[in-house]
């Protein structure tokens, strides 16, 4: 069974409670029940990670090299835009990232618009809500087969 990474960056563990106009009510817990049925529908296996550390991040990624997973999903918040060790940490991977968002990132704060991952990203998905998650599943599923 394929083995698909998801990586949920700082302060998603605040959804539901953090900015609701941007991000909904929605928690992670729902966020993960929800990758976690489609994946049992897929055929595949997800693994959920969150983390409000930069260098934990880091070394769930070097795992997931060493793990040997065949896709990456990163929700990676405002690291998205200036973290170059993640970005570092994630071109080590020989698998398809799939960088996404629940917001409209470039229809944001001018800083939010740029993705220092955009260059090792299969794609990129912004802009769908908690569906951002379910549509980088798809996608990660139809670059690994």
């Amino acid at each position: 069974m394929k083995k698909i990474l998801m990586l949920h960056g700082i302060n998603h563990n605040m959804f539901g409670k953090r900015d609701p106009l941007q991000y909904g009510t929605v928690t992670l817990e729902q966020i993960n029940e929800r990758l976690h049925e489609l994946a049992k529908e897929l055929g595949v296996e997800v693994e959920c990670f969150q983390t409000n550390h930069e260098g934990e991040m880091c070394e769930r990624i070097h795992q997931a090299y060493a793990d040997g997973v065949d896709a990456v999903i990163i929700n990676a918040g405002a690291w998205t835009h200036y973290s170059y060790g993640l970005r570092d940490a994630l071109a080590i991977l020989t698998v398809p990232i799939i960088e996404i968002h629940m917001s409209n990132i470039h229809a944001r704060e001018a800083f939010r618009h740029h993705s220092v991952f955009a260059e090792i990203a299969k794609g990129q998905i912004c802009g769908f809500g908690v569906d951002s998650y379910l549509l980088g599943l798809r996608a990660a599923v139809s670059a690994i087969e």
